[in-house]
């Protein structure tokens, strides 16, 4: 089966739908490692697409803020004022639907699916120090996670722990081979804001069967998305920080 991985979408409907159409014809499902609201523009629009399209699903720490399930005082002031305009704007079915989301991680076609850690689904995994915590409890041999917002990951092989690098920014994709008796954490990127300094939309392909993962970056339209943050009264920072991938 192929998957197409997608996380922190963050309500940029822009970026998703390059994504959506770079992907076009080569995955059957659709899974998210949450974080579908916050900071962008269009929150009911990600919503509503992901009720209908995503086969799996998690909630992220944004996703929780905007529907009411978490306390704003650990967000800093720019993203509490982002997650009060998200929250007073969504629909009530759609917060209804946030409110619903399972807390990862999640099992789908064997791999598991997290936000942050499989440990603590708010840890961030940003270095080899933070995923030497977390392979010795790993129960699956892949894992896909996002909340970093940082594209590529993390791997054990024989003892020995080692960085799984994404695409340079003159590159389109990185294909990664699945070795037996191997553990992976990987983190397809953001989608919606990046923040490796790459401004592309990120995303992964899976095929369980060939047991390769495909890391890729696709171009958007960012300054659209930072005139509709604009122009819908959000921080103008939020739109800005897009065109830097950062």
């Amino acid at each position: 089966m192929r998957y197409l991985l997608i996380s922190d979408l963050h309500g940029n409907q822009e970026a998703l739908d390059s994504v959506l159409l770079d992907a076009r014809g080569q995955y059957e499902h659709i899974v998210c490692c949450g974080d579908l609201v916050g900071y962008g523009p269009d929150p009911n629009r990600i919503v509503e697409w992901a009720r209908t399209s995503l086969l799996a699903v998690i909630r992220g720490n944004h996703d929780r803020a905007c529907c009411g399930l978490e306390d704003l005082e650990w967000f800093n002031p720019i993203a509490q004022e982002a997650s009060r305009w998200t929250m007073a704007r969504l629909s009530a079915e759609n917060l209804d639907w946030l409110r619903s989301l399972r807390r990862g991680p999640i099992t789908v076609d064997g791999f598991s699916v997290a936000h942050g850690s499989p440990l603590d689904e708010d840890e961030y995994i940003a270095s080899l120090s933070d995923a030497a915590n977390v392979f010795d409890y790993l129960d699956k041999p892949l894992t896909f996670f996002g909340h970093t917002h940082l594209q590529g990951g993390f791997m054990w092989a024989n003892g020995r722990r080692e960085a799984v690098l994404r695409p340079h920014r003159t590159e389109y994709e990185i294909l990664l081979h699945i070795k037996p008796d191997a553990l992976y954490l990987i983190n397809p990127g953001s989608t919606g804001q990046p923040r490796d300094s790459d401004p592309r939309a990120a995303y992964a392909l899976f095929d369980s069967e060939t047991q390769e993962i495909l890391l890729r970056r696709v171009p958007y339209d960012y300054d659209a998305v930072r005139q509709k943050i604009e122009r819908a009264g959000l921080p103008p920072a939020l739109g800005q920080r897009l065109a830097f991938g950062r």
